[in-house]
C-alpha cells in the first residue's frame, strides 16, 4: 500500500485538474452494458459467483490506469496508491439493510475469491453500515441494485467535491438479442479523468469478460 505523491508542475493533466476541481468542480456518470453471455455461462458451469467476479474485473481493469487510482491522501495530498482494494455493499434480505464490506485485492482471481468468500463468511450476516471495520485507505466502492436494468444512474454526492476515486453501481443483467448483457454505471470526477478514461475502462472490461478463459481458474 504505497501512496505516490504527484508533481504537480511537472503533471501534464495539472491545467485540467485545476479547472475541474477549483473553478468548474465537475463530476460526471457513465452507463455502459457489459456482454457477459459467455463469461456467466462459464461461471454457472464451474459454481463460481457473479457478483465476486464483477467485483474483480472492476478492480483489475482500475487498478491498470493510474487515472482511477488519483486522489487526495489523509494528509491532503494529490497522488496515486500503488493499488486499490474493493469496498462493496452486500444485502441483508430478512429485512431490506445492506452492509459494506472490503476484501483485500490480489490480481490472481483465486486468491481475491477465497479472501471474498471468507469475508462473507465472516462478515456477512453482521447487520452494520460497515459490517468488516478497519478499512484501508486505498479502496474504492462498488455496489448492486440487482433488482432493475437501468439504463443510467447517476449519484448526488453533496460534500466538498473532492473524492476523486470512481464509483461502481451494477444493475439486473438482461437478455437482448441473444446476448446477456450487464448495465454498469460508474461516477468519475472531471479533475482526473475524462471520457476518454472512461471509454477506456468500459472497453478494457469487456475485453476481459470476453477473455475469461485467461484469468478464471480451470476447475
Amino acid at each position: 500500500m504505497i501512496f505516490n505523491p504527484i508533481d504537480m508542475d511537472n503533471w501534464s493533466r495539472k491545467p485540467y485538474f485545476e479547472h475541474y476541481l477549483n473553478n468548474v468542480r465537475c463530476t460526471y456518470s457513465m452507463t455502459a452494458n457489459i456482454d457477459i453471455t459467455l463469461l456467466l455461462e462459464e461461471l454457472n458451469n464451474k459454481g463460481i459467483k457473479l457478483y465476486p467476479t464483477l467485483i474483480h474485473m472492476i478492480t483489475t481493469v482500475v487498478n491498470r490506469n493510474v487515472e482511477f487510482r488519483t486522489c487526495i491522501d489523509s494528509e491532503g495530498r494529490l497522488g496515486h496508491w500503488d493499488s486499490l482494494s474493493p469496498s462493496f455493499t452486500i444485502f441483508h434480505d430478512d429485512d431490506k439493510t445492506f452492509s459494506s464490506i472490503w476484501t483485500l485485492y490480489s490480481e490472481e482471481f483465486d486468491d481475491f475469491y477465497n479472501r471474498y468468500l471468507d469475508d462473507i463468511e465472516k462478515y456477512g450476516s453482521i447487520k452494520r453500515f460497515v459490517s468488516k471495520t478497519s478499512e484501508p485507505p486505498n479502496t474504492f466502492p462498488i455496489s448492486s441494485i440487482p433488482w432493475v436494468s437501468f439504463t443510467g444512474f447517476n449519484l448526488n454526492v453533496y460534500n466538498e467535491g473532492t473524492y476523486l476515486l470512481p464509483i461502481f453501481t451494477m444493475g439486473k443483467y438482461f437478455r437482448c438479442d441473444e446476448k446477456i448483457l450487464l448495465p454498469l454505471s460508474g461516477q468519475f470526477h472531471h479533475a482526473v479523468c475524462d471520457g476518454y478514461h472512461a471509454g477506456v475502462l468500459y472497453n478494457e472490461l469487456q475485453l476481459r469478460a470476453d477473455t475469461y478463459k485467461q484469468w478464471l481458474p480451470n476447475y
